[in-house]
Parts: C-alpha cells; sequence; structure tokens
C-alpha cells in the first residue's frame, strides 16, 4: 500500500498537514453531492484534517471519514467530533454499502500495481449507481516528492485504461494546474465514475 516514507511524513507532520490553509475543493464537492441523494451516505477515504467531511456533514450527508494515519485521523477526530475510523485503502472491505465515495488528493499514493485493486474494493463499497470522486497528480512515471511521499503520477490515459471494462461507467476525466502541500506548480487529474 503506501510507502513508509508515506506514512513517515503524515505520522510526523499531522498537526501541521491539518491545520495548513487549505481551501476547500468547494466547486468539486458541490459538483459531487449535487449526483447523490439528500442526505446519502459517504465514505471518506484519506480525510487528512477532516475539513472536507465536515463540510459533508454541514450539507446533511450521512459521512463516514477514514485516513490511514491514526495522527491525521485523530487531528479529523478533534475538528468533527466524532470518531475517525484508521483504514488503509486494502482494508476497505464493505459491500453495497455507500451512494458516494470522496477520495481528493489520497489515492494518488496507491502504487501502480496496487490501485486497480483498490479501485476494486470501492466499486463494491458503493451502492448500485453510487458515485466514486478522486483526484491524482498527473505524471508519466511513478515516484516521490521532496518530502519523501510516493505518487503514482498517472495519466488521464492511463486512469481510463484501469477503470475500462471493470464494472465503472460514465467516467469522465477532467485536467487542471493547480499547487501540492509543497506549493510547486501540479497537473491535477480529477475523476467522477459511477457503479
Amino acid at each position: 500500500m503506501c510507502s513508509e516514507g508515506t506514512f513517515s511524513f503524515y505520522r510526523q507532520n499531522a498537526v501541521d498537514y491539518a491545520a495548513r490553509n487549505r481551501t476547500l475543493p468547494i466547486r468539486r464537492l458541490d459538483a459531487f453531492l449535487s449526483d447523490l441523494p439528500a442526505g446519502a451516505s459517504v465514505i471518506e477515504l484519506g480525510c487528512g484534517g477532516g475539513q472536507d467531511s465536515a463540510y459533508m456533514l454541514s450539507q446533511g450527508f450521512e459521512v463516514t471519514p477514514t485516513d490511514g494515519s491514526a495522527e491525521l485521523a485523530a487531528q479529523a477526530e478533534a475538528l468533527l467530533g466524532r470518531p475517525v475510523e484508521v483504514m488503509r485503502f486494502d482494508e476497505l472491505d464493505a459491500e453495497d454499502a455507500f451512494d458516494g465515495t470522496w477520495a481528493e488528493a489520497s489515492l494518488l499514493h496507491v502504487p501502480r500495481t496496487e490501485l486497480p485493486g483498490v479501485l476494486e474494493r470501492i466499486r463494491r463499497a458503493l451502492k448500485p449507481g453510487g458515485i466514486l470522486h478522486a483526484t491524482f497528480k498527473a505524471g508519466d512515471a511513478e515516484g516521490h516528492d521532496g518530502f519523501g511521499r510516493y505518487y503514482n503520477y498517472l495519466s488521464a490515459e492511463l486512469l481510463s485504461d484501469m477503470l475500462g471494462g471493470t464494472g465503472w461507467h460514465q467516467i469522465v476525466i477532467s485536467e487542471a494546474d493547480g499547487i501540492g502541500y509543497d506549493h510547486a506548480p501540479t497537473r491535477w487529474l480529477a475523476m467522477r465514475a459511477q457503479k
């Protein structure tokens, strides 16, 4: 799953990472939520400091926040006032349980060889018609950033190939420029798929 360098970064920097001045992806979040029924159940994979889960809860959705880092989960719990499950992506074993999966800048840490299996776990966890939102850093070759975090650095074509013929439909992948935690210019892929 995630590399030790990735886990080590989040373990050692949980307080600063959770408290960073981060702009919520409101436009993407609102678009995702508008595709779900009112009060729908959403699992957030890699909730970080919990800001996205807090927004979804404020909009009346039933949210299950999760993170692979116990330290980040503790930060999210402090913000949300509710338990956050410590769970790696490859530990997701729910079936037909959620209307939506929100994975903003989290699945980008899954090794390329393991990503199809994780995507299948997510598909199984969604109810029929359920929606997956995920964002990735675009690139040609997997590697690490200056903090030692692993990234799968996918192209839109490779991501589309991974999803094709696997039970996902209405797949939409868009690209946009932005920045990452390191403030470096970043090309982002945003993906939406339906079970």
